[in-house]
């Protein structure tokens, strides 16, 4: 017994003289960089050190490659540009990558070119398939349509060149659609269809159907569409998400995207994320709402915030909702009429008072409630649904959400400090739009209270940046760009320039605003120790190049928690 004593005695004095070892080295250096941090205790670094999937150094180049060892990997950036990987606050994660399968439309300039595409699509679709398609917009067409209503055209010419085929083409908002005859047919739609509840079934004054449906009367056409889409079996319907969410992915990481703001995805959506997520299936991170939940879905609430799940790649723990439409499909909840349509207020296309029920809802789980409010009339209803809802409590730190914020009135934009909601806006929605937005609201409207992103942070206010992908290609430049000059990269047009922001404002914006935006700023949205080694490198400085060239810069390389992710091997950065 004693010289069993004795041992363990020995063994513990010797441990006890070998000292505390050594930590690990690190697993990856990046050197010789033009570093911006968004921490503002160091803004600026050459290098940066990886043990993992953290950040365990940022300084200069000596204090980094004193920490590697025989195994890590030290990449020389020659100078180039590195920031916190791009977070995009606001798209539809499997939005975009259907719009990568569908007919994409974003850049059509005439519906004559629109028809074509469907012309060319329809006799490699199977008989009975749905051809899909978004990213229309009537006001940036530059040639005349014929008769119109509002702006849209008549569905005859898609009908006539897909007869047996249905159609559907999305609205660029995602807020309106046009339907072929085939679709209406099977949707049941006939000229004595009544308007639903905060959607309307756009007609001409005798009545004749245009194919043209807005807000909530999308549901019409899209039921059918989603009865077509269902008669596959689970394990299809399993295999078309994942090559979706793969291509989504893709498409993201080319772009420098490390995080992605996901604005509203069904429970069985969620479901998928989790399962890839457990399998290390998602390559970036994602922070997914729970789109639009009724009183029958209240009890699934119950088993949400989930966070973290896959290593941190998936985290569930905000709702979505919508209160009204958008502007350019005349959806926008306006105080006063639109300016080019007398009498017409827009959109409420969900109650009030069910976003009401839905705001306690998540105050009793502790989510974060996330609306989509686009007009001035809907952002002040929100603000006081905040406001009823909160009670005591506003001043607390609870980051509701509205979702675009875009038009507001000007006496609304110091309330979103004083209660502490985040304006959730898209920049490059702001230059995509500015063609119309006079004619939809008026000079004075437009110039006090539209896309009002520096009176918003003068006021304190915190705000958050995107895309809206599909709405908008998912590459963050356009938006950033958008955010500093508020001019139109094609042709220069200058809209209310007064309300830009700052290169290091447009830059936080897509880093460390996005990540308090959804309470994680303690884990990303910046280049400091203990974070998440999320890293994007440029080939330009975005803060200090001429403004055009922020349009020019090019990925070099993302990185999601110390792995590159782009380029992966075999590709080149292009």
């Amino acid at each position: 017994m004693k010289q069993a004593i004795y041992f363990c005695i020995a063994v513990l004095l010797g441990t006890g003289c070998a000292g505390p070892q050594a930590p690990a080295p690190a697993t990856m250096i990046l050197f010789n960089g033009n570093f911006f941090t968004a921490d503002s205790t160091r803004p600026s670094a050459t290098a940066l050190a990886i043990r993992a999937d953290s950040i365990i150094y940022v300084g200069d180049d000596a204090g980094a490659k004193a920490l590697a060892g025989a195994q890590t990997e030290q990449i020389d950036l020659q100078g180039a540009f590195a920031m916190p990987g791009l977070i995009e606050g606001h798209g539809h994660f499997q939005g975009l990558g259907l719009s990568l399968q569908n007919l994409n439309l974003i850049n059509t300039q005439t519906w004559d070119e629109i028809v074509g595409l469907v012309a060319e699509k329809t006799p490699a679709t199977p008989p009975g398939e749905w051809i899909e398609g978004r990213g229309w917009h009537q006001e940036k067409w530059t040639a005349p349509i014929g008769r119109s209503v509002n702006g849209y055209p008549f569905h005859d010419a898609l009908s006539a060149v897909s007869p047996e085929h249905p159609v559907v083409l999305r609205h660029a908002s995602g807020h309106a659609l046009i339907a072929n005859q085939k679709a209406m047919q099977l949707a049941g739609i006939s000229r004595e269809t009544p308007d639903p509840v905060g959607g309307r079934i756009v007609r001409d004054a005798s009545g004749t159907l245009t194919g043209v449906f807005e807000e909530n009367a999308m549901g019409l056409i899209t039921r059918p569409l989603n009865d077509w889409k269902n008669q596959r079996s689970e394990a299809e319907k399993q295999a078309a998400f994942d090559r979706t969410i793969a291509l989504a992915a893709e498409l993201c990481l080319k772009n420098g995207i490390t995080s992605f703001q996901d604005a509203g995805s069904g429970f069985w959506e969620i479901e998928q994320y989790s399962r890839l997520a457990r399998a290390g299936k998602l390559p970036l991170r994602l922070w997914v709402m729970i789109s639009a939940p009724g009183p029958a879905d209240y009890a699934k609430l119950a088993g949400f915030p989930q966070l973290g799940i896959g290593n941190d790649h998936l985290s569930v723990c905000a709702v979505k909702a919508y209160l009204d439409g958008a502007l350019g499909s005349y959806g926008a909840w306006l105080l006063e009429p639109y300016a080019d349509k007398p009498g017409h207020f827009g959109q409420n296309t969900t109650p009030v008072d069910d976003i009401l029920g839905l705001a306690r809802q998540c105050r009793k789980y502790g989510l974060q409630l996330c609306v989509h409010a686009i007009g001035d009339r809907g952002n002040r209803e929100m603000l006081d649904v905040f406001e009823k809802s909160l009670g005591q409590d506003a001043a607390t730190d609870h980051r509701w959400r509205i979702e675009h914020a875009q038009h507001l009135h000007p006496e609304d934009i110091p309330r979103f400090a004083a209660l502490g909601v985040i304006a959730s806006m898209q920049g490059i929605h702001c230059t995509s739009d500015a063609p119309f937005v006079v004619k939809r609201l008026g000079e004075m409207r437009a110039r006090t209270g539209a896309y009002a992103w520096r009176s918003l942070i003068d006021a304190g206010a915190h705000l958050a940046n995107g895309t809206d992908a599909p709405v908008e290609d998912v590459n963050p430049l356009p938006s950033i760009y958008a955010s500093v000059t508020r001019k139109r990269a094609d042709t220069g047009l200058a809209f209310f320039t007064e309300q830009k922001m700052t290169r290091e404002e447009a830059l936080l914006s897509y880093t460390l605003w996005n990540a308090f935006a959804a309470f994680e700023e303690q884990e990303k949205g910046s280049l400091t120790v203990g974070k998440k080694a999320d890293i994007t490198v440029l080939s330009k400085d975005l803060l200090r190049c001429p403004e055009a060239e922020i349009l020019d810069a090019q990925v070099l390389r993302t990185i999601v928690g110390g792995k590159q992710q782009w380029p992966q091997a075999g590709n080149s950065a292009q």
